[in-house]
């Protein structure tokens, strides 16, 4: 995987289990569910419904899964 910037926080223990159930019950990561937010809190935060956020998340969780397919076959 490129190296990539992190963002870590320290949240309670119901918000990191709400992330983490969230994103299991719709089949993508956290850390796409994150990447998906920034363009809609970049450009416009009211257009964007949750069921779009979650949409984007799993493109780009394929796409990460697809990036690290690519380099093992390489390897």
């Amino acid at each position: 995987m490129p190296n990539k910037p992190a963002i870590h926080a320290h949240v309670s223990d119901v918000a990191h289990d709400a992330w983490h159930d969230f994103a299991a019950n719709n089949g993508v990561s956290v850390s796409a569910m994150i990447e998906a937010l920034a363009p809609c809190l970049k450009e416009n935060p009211t257009l964007m419904t949750l069921q779009d956020v979650v949409m984007a998340a799993r493109k780009i969780d394929a796409a990460r899964r697809r990036s690290r397919g690519r380099k093992k076959k390489v390897e």
